[in-house]
């Protein structure tokens, strides 16, 4: 009965130690550095783990946000990002609001390189014009 207790115990250790190390924020506290609300934060990186992604270098879009052409470092860089609450954030893969386009609401994409885009593609690395708003 103890080695049972014991393995719970280990369980749910690790299971609070995974929680702890999430990395991505919660749509609800996305904030800049001002406490401004933040409308979308894109994240350079991702990984096999959800737990571990919105790592590396990020980006915060304020709302309204219209850009058609995203600054040089962040075009296709984007490989994760969270949205913030009552927010749409709508992508486009080319300049000028062209190519493939896809939108998302209100949450966390831990992981672009799951959404299909066209026929082979996916949209890791693919992000390069970008309009995002608020109500």
């Amino acid at each position: 009965m103890g080695g049972s207790r014991a393995l719970v115990a280990a369980l749910l250790s690790m299971v609070l130690v995974s929680g702890a190390l999430a990395l991505c924020p919660e749509p609800a506290v996305l904030r800049d550095v001002n406490g401004v609300r933040v409308c979308a934060r894109l994240f350079e990186d991702s990984d096999v783990l959800y737990d571990r992604c919105c790592g590396g270098g990020f980006v915060d879009i304020l709302s309204p946000a219209d850009v058609p052409s995203i600054e040089r470092f962040w075009n296709d860089r984007a490989s994760s990002l969270v949205v913030g609450p009552r927010c749409e954030l709508t992508v486009w893969n080319k300049i000028n609001k062209r190519g493939y386009r896809r939108k998302f609401r209100t949450g966390i994409q831990y992981r672009l390189e799951e959404l299909g885009k066209g026929l082979f593609g996916n949209w890791d690395n693919s992000i390069t014009s970008y309009y995002c708003s608020c109500s």
